[in-house]
């Protein structure tokens, strides 16, 4: 039997995404894990995903740290297996998960392969150079080559500035104070990570004095102790009312780059209509008490899905996307409905798939399930893609309304504000009714205003009176 050092390298767990964020390492150095154990937790752009071991063997070390985000073909983890023969045939005769090779390694062809179709060539993830190896003033410019197992991550010792690599090679030569090492992570354990985040200390700031030139929690308090040495820092506000900088990844991050692309893409229109859903939650009231419905979560938002999985049978256009790349507008033929939730990440929208096909039971099911699992975290990536219209319910905030952003690839969504008793003309005389307001944001290059306004109507006809379903 022969020992064979084993890297998994970070796979692509969603559809072309290039990077994720190491949340928590399940296993530790000298572990025994087996195929399928899970190894670690990462956060993609999209949600945070569980990996699980491609090997049976001894973990041997861990390459990437927890807060550290890591490009996908990265190792992450080297795992010790036992294998026969020589390593070469081993890795060769291995079970495949695509295109012959298995997941979080390079194929013939050079691509990882990855738990949800395969991801880009093999990246990296910038580590400091072991102080003193050679080479160790020039690895700067060649940290975006080659990745640095933990065992040589050591800050490096300081350089005159003359020292540096040129520009030329590795990016703008090193200044008297100014951080060589850009945005690389400085070496401490999570636990000195997130007392200096509390802190609000720059750990780039700090210098280690633990082993290797580890930062201790000692040498994060010694400097928030230590007096000011500039004048502006001098001026600056007292500990623990500075200001805090997060670094913007993750849900975060995506969120930000879909909703600009889709602001500043699709020309938006958004239309209001307050809607009188009094007999929409009476409804609610006699289902919820037959037997039927008694085991189910029957919310309003079970209601105004439906309402909009039937009108959206009448207005195709609100169902489609603009594929500008084929010059085609794609008219969906299922209604895949996206649910906008907030959870402790992040905003997150997961979807419904084929909810066009469900009935009343069913939807509310679906979105019970679908927001228990976002509030756990646990809304697997595919999930999160593929939607065709998105719901955001704002009204479980208090708020009335609000002009929702359309979500990137779809032609509208749907903001449902709060439900609450309000003063209503019925019949030419005033009374108090249960009231709604919807407001409906369109890409008006998809849909006309007369066609999302007859939807927007539709939808609201459904609520105020449900049995005029019975006669579309």
């Amino acid at each position: 039997m022969t020992h064979v050092r084993r890297e998994f390298r970070m796979p692509d767990v969603g559809e072309g995404l290039t990077e994720a964020e190491v949340v928590s390492w399940r296993v530790a150095p000298g572990d025994t894990v087996t195929v399928n154990q899970i190894l670690v937790e990462i956060e993609t752009a999209k949600a945070v995903v569980e990996l699980p071991s491609p090997y049976a063997g001894t973990v041997g070390e861990l390459l990437a740290e927890p807060g550290v985000t890591v490009e996908v073909g990265t190792p992450i983890i080297a795992i010790e297996t036992a294998e026969a023969g020589s390593p070469e045939p081993a890795a060769a005769a291995a079970p495949s998960d695509e295109g012959g090779a298995k997941i979080g390694e390079a194929g013939a062809d050079g691509r990882i392969a990855t738990l949800v179709g395969y991801g880009p060539r093999q990246g990296t993830v910038a580590r400091r150079p072991r102080r003193g190896s050679p080479g160790a003033a020039a690895r700067p410019a060649a940290l975006a080559d080659a990745a640095v197992a933990p065992a040589e991550v050591e800050p490096p010792a300081p350089e005159a500035p003359s020292q540096a690599a040129p520009a030329s090679v590795g990016g703008p030569a090193q200044t008297p104070g100014a951080d060589p090492w850009g945005d690389l992570v400085p070496l401490a354990k999570p636990p000195v990570r997130k007392l200096a985040r509390d802190l609000g200390v720059d750990l780039r700031q700090v210098t280690g004095t633990g082993a290797g030139g580890v930062i201790t929690r000692d040498d994060v308090q010694a400097f928030t102790a230590a007096p000011a040495t500039e004048p502006a820092a001098a001026a600056g506000p007292a500990v623990g009312r500075e200001d805090r900088r997060e670094a913007i990844r993750g849900v975060r991050k995506a969120t930000a780059a879909a909703m600009v692309s889709s602001a500043f893409t699709a020309p938006h229109v958004t239309e209001f209509l307050s809607v009188d859903v009094t007999a929409t939650m009476d409804l609610r009231d006699r289902l919820r008490a037959g037997r039927e419905f008694r085991d189910v979560k029957l919310t309003p938002l079970a209601f105004v899905a439906k309402a909009v999985c039937l009108a959206a049978k009448r207005t195709p256009a609100i169902n489609a996307t603009w594929d500008a790349d084929a010059g085609e507008i794609v008219y969906h033929g299922a209604v895949h409905l996206g649910i906008a939730a907030a959870t402790p990440r992040g905003l997150i929208v997961p979807k419904i798939r084929d909810a066009d096909l469900l009935d009343l039971r069913a939807l509310a099911t679906g979105l019970s399930e679908l927001t228990e699992t976002a509030r756990a975290g646990k809304t697997p990536p595919t999930d999160l893609v593929g939607g065709t219209f998105t719901i955001t319910n704002v009204g479980v905030f208090g708020v009335d309304t609000g002009t929702p952003i359309i979500n990137p690839g779809e032609a509208a969504i749907l903001a449902v504000g709060a439900i609450k008793p309000m003063p209503w003309v019925v019949d030419g005389e005033l009374a108090v009714r249960t009231v709604c307001q919807l407001s409906l944001s369109f890409d008006h290059r998809l849909v006309d205003g007369e066609q999302g306004s007859r939807f927007l109507a539709d939808v609201g006809a459904l609520l105020e009176d449900p049995g005029v379903a019975l006669t579309w």
